[in-house]
């Protein structure tokens, strides 16, 4: 696998629509942008926008949950628990998700094969219902009151959507949001610098992982750049009342489907599974039923593989971390 711009194009799990050539992504030479909906076109303005919309828990009706409460930097834009629970102790329902090269994806929660956009997918924990996360479900006219009345907000809409003469709404919430989190590209782990020649970068072990992955069939959904082919599947018999994709589809054959997860800085976004069931890499690994057991030495080989697959630099980086000041003015804490 060559992480490169036709590799990138290839895999299943990511398109190359048009994308936006002259914002610049940060992205290592050969690595193509993730592709970018004409209606809704990158600007440094716009991401700088929904980085702070994304940590704004303004945007939750009690003002207790922003998107980066189930979505921590550290935790690979994961969370550490099974679920999050949503506002005034509403159950959570799934394990949240990384977001890393979220951007590339064709489909993008565990469950509804026709949420395809980040646009889309951004309604989803502000306005859903099932479960309620943000609860602002009917509350659209008070997000733009509270983001109106702060006129560091009204200064980053205008320069934002000029084309809207700044108009604050939910659509243009989720847009900017939207636009933010295409920038969270992670190309920067271990086995990224070895396949770009740094042969010193994993160990032999891991050397040995990533073949045993291959040949023990896990790169056949796990697949390509993105470690995800985008589509749905039964690994094992339904748990609870959570039916997978069943629930959107109706097909008897999506029972107990669910998202391929991106493997992507895998050794810091435990639990796994999408009902985060699985505490250890172990456990996740041994929850795919139906697959021959792994020896002891293969399943070490394995995990020394998929731990090699976290970006550091993905983990830490300032540009995706809660803004430090807003329009020149440092962030009260």
């Amino acid at each position: 696998m060559r992480i490169l711009a036709a590799a990138v194009c290839a895999v299943a799990a990511i398109g190359c629509a048009a994308a936006a050539p002259d914002f610049d992504w940060g992205l290592p030479r050969g690595v193509a942008p993730p592709p970018v909906p004409a209606d809704n076109p990158m600007s440094a303005a716009k991401v700088e926008l929904g980085r702070r919309l994304f940590y704004d828990a303004d945007l939750s009706i009690d003002g207790t949950l922003s998107c980066a409460s189930c979505h921590e930097q550290h935790n690979g834009f994961a969370h550490s628990n099974p679920t999050r629970p949503g506002v005034k102790g509403a159950a959570g329902r799934r394990n949240p998700m990384g977001l890393a090269n979220v951007g590339y994806f064709k489909t993008l929660t565990w469950a509804d094969p026709g949420l395809t956009s980040l646009e889309q997918q951004a309604n989803v924990p502000i306005v859903g219902l099932h479960p309620v996360e943000m609860g602002m479900h009917g509350q659209e006219a008070e997000i733009a009151r509270r983001l109106g009345g702060d006129a560091c907000y009204r200064q980053m809409f205008a320069a934002a959507f000029p084309e809207e003469e700044g108009a604050i709404s939910l659509a243009a919430t989720t847009k900017a949001i939207a636009a933010f989190q295409r920038t969270l590209v992670s190309w920067s782990s271990p086995y990224d610098r070895y396949l770009r020649g740094e042969r010193a970068a994993i160990s032999q072990v891991a050397r040995q992982g990533a073949r045993r992955f291959q040949t023990a069939g896990c790169s056949q959904c796990h697949a390509g750049p993105a470690f995800t082919d985008g589509e749905f599947h039964v690994i094992a018999p339904i748990r609870g009342a959570d039916e997978g994709a069943y629930e959107k589809t109706g097909r008897k054959a999506d029972r107990a489907a669910f998202r391929t997860p991106s493997l992507r800085n895998l050794e810091v976004t435990a639990p796994y599974l999408h009902d985060g069931s699985a505490k250890t890499l172990e456990a996740a690994i041994m929850a795919h039923e139906g697959v021959p057991r792994l020896a002891d030495q293969d399943l070490a080989q394995i995990e020394a593989f998929l731990r090699t697959l976290t970006d550091p630099d993905f983990l830490k980086a300032e540009r995706f971390s809660v803004p430090k000041s807003f329009c020149g003015v440092a962030r009260l804490r």
